[in-house]
């Protein structure tokens, strides 16, 4: 990898993050990289001066937070084709994120970074889009939203919690009508996140598929499926009268969502790229650790295989 010019992002109001980012930003410095720093959070977005700035392709991102921290990299970085080394530096979960252990001897980094010494890891990731209008007459409004994880419809109030009356096509052909939550559609990568918390399946993170899982369904009927990943999934709200729907894309405001407007979600055109720095990435390994799965916690003997 060239090292020429790199972004360093930290979260937001993480003095331990920013710390590590500004440490990381003198290293390569030192090696001749043109450095880019700032923090990101909900009140805060480096992405677009970052990328307004370059005159030339930002050869690596090292992002230094959480997962949420990861996602928002992901959703800016990956069109352009950026590789993400993302980091668990004050992050809690850290299903997406490289081990801090692995990131401590910054020189090592650099090196391995340098001589290609590392995995280059690309998921699948999801674009939303708004239209209004009748289907043989219908018109795309606002902005293409992008995800890593997943995108959702459902409503928000400050006041009450709202049950969503949503309508489902795929490629066409009307699914279901669902009364509930909202609908998650969500990709491998995100099957791990929402999706498994609302009973959806978990997806390998090479696959190209998409699910789509209902959110606490008033019908027992209302069931979670998983499709092809060309399969577009048109979400139309109804009754919604006093037009609480919203887009959300890995659980941040994306837009509202009116009736006579449907979302339609696709897999995107361009994936995520990031940096794996472990010798031997396991899915399952991850699995086992960051869910706490039974087997990790209840030890038998195993004369199967060597210890």
């Amino acid at each position: 990898m060239q090292l020429k010019q790199a972004i360093v992002v930290y979260k937001a109001g993480d003095k331990l993050s920013r710390s590590w980012a500004e440490k990381a930003a003198q290293h390569l410095e030192e090696r001749g990289c043109r450095v880019m720093i700032g923090p990101s959070g909900p009140q805060d977005n480096p992405y677009p001066v970052f990328m307004a700035s370059v005159s030339q392709p930002i050869d690596l991102a090292i992002v230094l937070g959480g997962d949420g921290t990861c996602l928002s990299a992901a959703r800016h970085l990956a069109a352009d084709h950026v590789p993400i080394l993302a980091v668990n530096v004050g992050g809690h979960l850290g299903f997406l994120t490289e081990s801090f252990d692995r990131f401590a001897d910054l020189n090592q980094v650099c090196d391995r970074l340098a001589n290609d010494q590392y995995a280059m890891q690309q998921r699948m990731m999801l674009q939303a889009q708004i239209w209004e209008g009748i289907r043989s007459d219908s018109q795309p409004i606002g902005d293409r939203y992008v995800a890593l994880n997943e995108m959702c419809i459902k409503p928000a109030s400050a006041d009450r919690m709202i049950t969503s009356v949503l309508e489902m096509e795929i490629d066409g052909d009307v699914v279901d009508q669902y009364q509930g939550d909202g609908l998650l559609v969500a990709t491998p990568t995100g099957s791990t996140c929402y999706t498994v918390a609302a009973n959806g399946p978990i997806l390998h993170p090479g696959m190209e598929a998409i699910a789509v899982t209902p959110i606490c369904p008033l019908s027992l009927s209302s069931r979670p499926i998983v499709l092809p990943s060309r399969s577009v999934v048109s979400i139309w709200p109804l009754e919604d009268r006093n037009l609480h729907t919203k887009l959300w894309m890995d659980g941040v405001l994306a837009t509202s969502i009116w009736p006579g407007q449907r979302v339609e979600v696709s897999m995107a055109d361009f994936q995520a790229r990031f940096i794996l720095l472990q010798d031997h990435y396991s899915f399952y390994q991850t699995l086992r650790e960051k869910l706490a799965w039974a087997g990790a916690r209840i030890q038998y003997n195993n004369n199967h295989r060597p210890g």
